[in-house]
């Protein structure tokens, strides 16, 4: 039997555990006199997150009567035991740790689109970034070399793989250190790792720092790609569909009104993340689609599949919204 990766033992555990123990996964909500549910949402400290923050200022959950309370983790992985477990009732993770999860009957389910890539290979909001004066030239030339990413045997190392097989390259030997992605600029200029695959805000800091992306990863895997999910377990599914359609429902009217707000998703992540004005103003924003693109997530299936993530993609169906 293949040995889970370490987040998602804990993610196998934990549903165990809640079976057993009959927790109930909106434990940490709560329905006020005045109507209004508590609701804590898993989220990590990156741009994609920017339009549920802007969700809340502009009052699309409120109205729906829920006050949301985000809390920060390192990455999807971390999120979903949160999820699982009742900790959170709702959570942001990256659409291949929901598919792992969702492979080794971990009781989770999509409510609404997360982020999409641009599309666009060098001006995506994600990628595959080295010292300016390092050798690798391409994506090819980062097998055999030490690349960062922010949860071990997830969507980072499958899509890295993909631009270095690609390219040419043996996508085997690429040796990933785990690193949370604001830590990433630092160990790339101290030369600890060879490259790092960041995100925004971290993509801008690294470029300012004289770093250069060698490879779009996200685009190399789709020009569509869907890249994250927000999801809820599938207890609170069932226990509460009400609260789930009115957060799924306020966070696609959030989705939209990101991407036609630009301007104000750069104001948002000055709350969230410890970003200066100019890298502010640099930074590629991805884009916020109200669905997700699934053939896109079948792809990036067939990649976690062929890298041993899995023996077999879930089916979308159970998965996604």
């Amino acid at each position: 039997m293949r040995r889970l990766p370490a987040g998602l033992a804990a993610v196998a555990l934990l549903a165990v555990t809640a079976t057993a123990c009959g927790s109930s996964s909106s434990g940490a909500s709560g329905s006020s006199s005045d109507g209004v549910t508590t609701v804590k949402v898993g989220v990590i400290p990156i741009v994609d997150v920017a339009p549920v923050y802007l969700g809340v200022k502009q009052g699309f959950y409120k109205k729906r009567g829920l006050d949301l309370t985000l809390e920060t983790s390192q990455g999807g992985a971390a999120i979903v035991p949160g999820v699982v477990s009742g900790q959170f009732e709702f959570g942001f993770s990256n659409t291949t740790s929901l598919m792992v999860a969702r492979s080794r009957n971990v009781p989770v389910r999509a409510v609404a689109n997360g982020v999409a890539s641009t599309g666009k290979a060098g001006a995506d909001f994600g990628g595959v970034v080295v010292k300016g004066d390092s050798p690798v030239k391409s994506p090819k030339d980062l097998a055999g070399k030490k690349v960062a990413v922010n949860t071990l045997k997830n969507i980072g190392d499958t899509s890295v793989r993909e631009s270095v097989r690609k390219a040419g390259g043996d996508p085997r030997s690429v040796q990933f250190v785990e690193l949370a992605f604001d830590q990433m600029p630092a160990a790339l200029a101290a030369g600890q790792v060879d490259a790092a695959w960041v995100v925004e805000p971290s993509l801008s800091v690294a470029e300012e720092q004289g770093a250069r992306v060698v490879a779009s990863n996200f685009v190399d895997v789709s020009p569509d790609l869907t890249i994250a999910l927000y999801f809820t377990s599938d207890k609170l599914t069932q226990q509460d569909p009400e609260l789930v359609k009115k957060f799924a429902d306020a966070t696609r009217e959030s989705l939209a009104y990101a991407g036609s707000h630009p301007d104000e998703v750069r104001e948002i992540l000055a709350t969230y993340t410890k970003i200066p004005e100019k890298t502010l103003q640099a930074l590629t924003l991805p884009r916020w689609p109200e669905q997700p693109d699934r053939a896109s997530l079948e792809r990036l299936g067939e990649l976690g599949r062929q890298d041993g993530l899995f023996d077999e993609a879930p089916d979308l169906d159970t998965l996604l919204p």
